[in-house]
């Protein structure tokens, strides 16, 4: 890996090379004990793309919302850039066709008039934001402080809208949990919502299934359903939706998103410090996850986590000798096991003074496929 541009708005680019490249995992994570920022709050660093999803509070339920959009290519980018809430869809015509230069960060205020995202937007409690690029390419993070001194958090990007999708990471502990459903198409969505902690899946009570509106995000509270207890979400949708969580936990906030299972390339979180833990959750068959701490001088003991089929397990983890200060972390799910999806929780202090995160594991891309080509005219003349 090598250094890449550093923008005066704070963002970063990692560039590797060589047949594991695509592999690549860095992630920023940001530790403010106090003052108007207080919070822990960690992100990944994504692979620049065309259509990016993200989930979370409004203006309404947040003091200030950050869009940061970054063209790492020599090209400019243009962006569009829409939004649901709990109303409807978003008046968002100033957001269209956002200029993003080359080797640049833009930054857009969600809910400030004026400035990309405005009045209309500012009236949403829950948002679901899309960025779509029209031309190029853009990196997108949102990055949510709740009010000064009352957390902080970025967005992790969603998964794309789909009709069967596992939100992975939900903390255990004290405080609210909300899942959050965006339906983008035009047609009302039944979904089926299936809660898997370590005592096995479950519909929540008088909650087994969520009629969610067309064009509009929509909350539903798992507070009595958790009981406190470390879970995942499991939907099943008869439209394609996109779906998150909000928790909150003392005077902090953390998100989640809907993401892909590991796979058999397993997956990586670079970056683990204070109370770190993995939420693994396996909705089908059972599975069997490798554990392995990765420090300064190379990886550490590792420990395999037994997943129950249809539940989720916790698992602590523990720094290499010599990586106190910071370590990754590579999963990797046992031949024959069943998809499992993961989640990492970081968190420090006890009590109000708490603070936490959590970051949805998302699959190495150690393999690339490439489409199928043949040795024909057809494949060179269209």
């Amino acid at each position: 890996m090598k250094d890449g541009l550093k923008s005066d708005q704070g963002s970063y680019t990692a560039r590797a090379s060589g047949a594991l490249a695509p592999g690549l995992e860095a992630e920023r994570t940001t530790h403010w004990p106090g003052g108007a920022d207080r919070g822990l709050a960690g992100t990944r660093c994504e692979r620049p793309g065309t259509d990016l999803w993200f989930v979370g509070p409004g203006p309404v339920a947040a003091e200030r919302i950050e869009l940061y959009l970054t063209n790492v290519d020599a090209q400019p980018a243009s962006v569009d850039v829409t939004g649901l809430s709990g109303e409807g869809p978003l008046d968002t015509t100033d957001g269209r066709g956002v200029p993003v230069e080359p080797y640049s960060t833009k930054v857009v205020r969600i809910g400030d008039a004026g400035d990309g995202l405005g009045d209309v937007v500012a009236s949403a409690r829950d948002l679901s934001l899309r960025v779509r690029a029209t031309t190029g390419r853009v990196a997108a993070a949102v990055r949510v402080r709740i009010d000064e001194g009352k957390g902080i958090e970025w967005l992790p990007q969603a998964q794309p809208p789909a009709t069967s999708l596992v939100v992975p990471g939900l903390p255990g502990g004290d405080g609210r949990r909300q899942l959050l459903v965006a339906v983008p198409g035009e047609e009302d969505a039944r979904v089926r919502v299936r809660v898997v902690t370590a005592k096995g899946a479950f519909a929540p009570q008088g909650q087994d299934v969520l009629d969610a509106p067309a064009e509009t995000v929509t909350a539903l509270d798992l507070d009595r359903a958790l009981s406190g207890k470390p879970a995942s979400v499991r939907l099943e949708s008869d439209r394609p939706i996109v779906a998150g969580f909000a928790a909150e936990r003392g005077a902090d906030v953390a998100y989640g998103a809907a993401v892909l299972p590991l796979g058999a390339d397993g997956g990586a979180v670079a970056e683990n410090r204070f109370d770190a833990s993995l939420i693994l959750t396996a909705p089908e068959a059972g599975a069997t996850v490798r554990v392995t701490p990765v420090g300064p001088s190379g990886p550490g003991s590792a420990q395999e986590v037994k997943v129950p089929a249809g539940g989720t397990a916790e698992a602590k983890l523990t720094a290499p000798k010599g990586a106190e200060d910071g370590f990754g972390v590579l999963l990797a799910p046992s031949s024959g096991s069943g998809p499992v999806y993961a989640a990492r929780v970081l968190a420090t202090g006890k009590g109000d003074d708490g603070l936490f995160t959590v970051l949805p594991v998302d699959p190495a891309w150690t393999t690339m496929r490439m489409p199928p080509a043949a040795d024909s005219q057809r494949a060179l003349i269209p």
